[in-house]
């Protein structure tokens, strides 16, 4: 069995990785951030929150991974549609603590997780949800909807297309860059742009589509 990392390789692997995103948390945001590890590591022991068990591949894959778009979002309200363990949401409310964020999954087993995170974290600024995206309606838009490729394209645009602001838009994470998918996008759907990101300690591709209301 491989050991298991001690603190001072967490650390060391998340400043590597923040500087290559060209981020720079501060102190308390990057304790946060290597506490949610803990947090996951602790909690997936029993409750299978994620397939990833190596806290070191935690950071590179979860933490990492959901900074990478951190110059994508806009507005001060953002919806992270099928957050699952608080993936990309919590890393980024701690991160970007003057946004609002509303983290939305319909597993019981996962928003419970999220919501004890986020109050052992102190995040003020995230609000947890257990619905599904399809008939969420809290009575208010937002300014981004993030999605960690829960659903193809076409699916999450028009979805989300009630809840997001005239002026917002849609990013949506995925793997290789979906061609189908996107060929399959209505064209009234708005701009459609396509990002490559590269994620540190993480092989294979990584994309954004960002879909603008037009």
């Amino acid at each position: 069995m491989t050991p298991a990392p001690d603190e001072a390789e967490l650390r060391a692997r998340l400043d590597d990785g923040l500087a290559r995103l060209v981020l720079n948390p501060d102190h308390a945001e990057r304790e946060r951030l290597l506490a949610l590890v803990a947090l996951l590591a602790r909690w997936n022991r029993a409750y299978n929150l994620t397939a990833v068990r190596d806290p070191i591949e935690m950071v590179a894959r979860h933490l990492l991974d959901s900074l990478s778009v951190s110059a994508y979002l806009q507005g001060d309200s953002v919806l992270d549609v099928g957050t699952g363990a608080g993936l990309p949401g919590l890393p980024l409310a701690i991160t970007q603590p003057g946004r609002a964020f509303a983290l939305l999954d319909s597993s019981g087993k996962k928003t419970r997780f999220v919501r004890q995170a986020a109050l052992e974290l102190a995040l003020t600024n995230v609000e947890v949800v257990q619905a599904r995206f399809e008939s969420y309606r809290p009575g208010r838009k937002f300014a981004t909807i993030l999605s960690r490729a829960v659903a193809p394209l076409a699916v999450l645009a028009a979805a989300a297309e009630p809840l997001l602001e005239p002026s917002g838009r849609l990013l949506v994470m995925k793997g290789r860059r979906p061609s189908e998918e996107l060929a399959a996008l209505a064209p009234v759907l708005g701009r459609v742009l396509v990002h490559r990101l590269a994620v540190p300690f993480v092989e294979g591709e990584r994309h954004l589509i960002e879909i603008r209301p037009e």
